[in-house]
């Protein structure tokens, strides 16, 4: 790359691309129970930090309440984001009710953690209004 440029610290560099991916989760407990507790979202962030390295993603924000967690995740153009959720949930939900098998019983039952759906939203990057107002703004051949 040229000494000149220097890119915003989230843009990152892969051998044949450039990107800036971020995504908001939300994840919901199943049938909405306050299972979570104070300490159980401070695991659940160090649990959700390692599988997003796994991933070479980035978890940037984590918080939650007591039915549910939000996530902020920069990820790589190669990461399948259904595959990294799909990971985030069953590795977290796994090692809860490994760690914490007493508390959630009391709350949750019959192997589930996390209810089935999730929320994923793309953001980061210009608004929707100036990208289209660029890409109608190009000088197309006549």
């Amino acid at each position: 790359m040229s000494p000149r440029w220097n890119p915003h610290p989230d843009v990152r560099t892969g051998r044949h691309v450039v990107y800036n991916l971020h995504v908001h989760l939300v994840f919901v407990t199943k049938y909405r129970r306050k299972a979570f507790s104070d300490a159980m979202l401070t695991r659940t962030e160090e649990i959700m930090r390692e599988v997003c390295a796994d991933f070479e993603a980035e978890l940037k924000q984590f918080n939650g309440e007591q039915d549910h967690v939000h996530l902020l995740v920069h990820y790589p153009p190669k990461v399948q984001l259904s595959k990294l959720v799909n990971s985030l949930k069953g590795v977290s939900s796994r090692r809860l009710r490994q760690e914490y098998d007493s508390h959630v019983r009391r709350y949750l039952w019959g192997g589930h953690f996390w209810s089935g759906s999730y929320f994923a939203g793309s953001c980061g990057g210009a608004p929707l209004t100036v990208v289209k107002q660029y890409i109608e703004d190009q000088q197309r051949p006549v």
